[in-house]
C-alpha cells in the first residue's frame, strides 16, 4: 500500500452511497486523480469541509483498490468558477501532469484561453469546425471543437449551455 501527500485542487465531488464521496483532484505532482473518501458525508466529517470544489487542499490518500483518501487540509480558495472547474474537470487527462495549469489556476487571471492552449487545443490557431472562419471563440467539450460566435448560436440553447467561450 503506497501513501502520498501532496497539494491538490478539488475540481469535483459526486456522493457514492449513503455516507462516502468521490472527489476529482488536481494536483501538480500527479496530474488529475479520483479517488474516495469513506463517510465524508457524514454530518460530523472532519475531511468534508476541506475537500470542497475549488479548494486548494494538502490531501493524504493510498492506493490500495484504488484511491482512498485519508487526510484533508484546505490552504486556499481558487476565484475560480465551480462550473469552470467541471469544465476542466472533463477535458483533463488523468494522471498527466500540467505544471502550466496548475500555475495557471494558481493565478488570479485564469482565462479558458492559455488553459486550452496548455492542454493541446490551441484557440490561438484554431479554425470554425462548421464555416472554417479563424474567428473561433466557443469550445465544445463534448466533440473538442472550436466554433466562431455566428455557429455556435445556431447549435442551439442546450449545446451551448455546454461551450466555454474560449477567447
Amino acid at each position: 500500500m503506497q501513501e502520498y501527500v501532496t497539494d491538490a485542487i478539488i475540481l469535483r465531488k459526486d456522493p457514492r452511497g449513503d455516507l462516502d464521496g468521490r472527489y476529482t483532484l488536481f494536483t501538480k505532482r500527479f496530474g488529475k486523480i479520483a479517488g474516495r473518501a469513506t463517510s465524508s458525508r457524514k454530518i460530523t466529517s472532519k475531511l468534508a469541509p476541506h475537500l470542497e470544489p475549488g479548494f486548494v487542499t494538502k490531501v493524504r490518500f493510498v492506493e490500495a483498490k484504488g484511491t482512498q483518501i485519508i487526510d484533508a487540509l484546505k490552504s486556499a480558495r481558487l476565484a475560480i468558477a465551480i462550473a469552470d472547474l467541471h469544465a476542466l474537470e472533463r477535458i483533463m487527462p488523468e494522471a498527466e501532469p500540467e505544471p502550466l495549469l496548475w500555475d495557471l489556476l494558481q493565478s488570479a487571471a485564469f482565462s479558458w484561453r492559455p488553459a486550452l492552449a496548455i492542454l493541446g487545443w490551441d484557440p490561438e490557431h484554431a479554425a470554425c469546425t462548421n464555416c472554417a472562419g479563424d474567428n473561433a471563440e466557443y469550445f465544445y467539450i463534448p466533440r473538442q471543437e472550436f466554433y466562431c460566435a455566428q455557429c455556435a448560436s445556431k447549435l442551439g440553447r442546450n449545446t451551448i449551455s455546454l461551450m466555454i467561450h474560449a477567447v
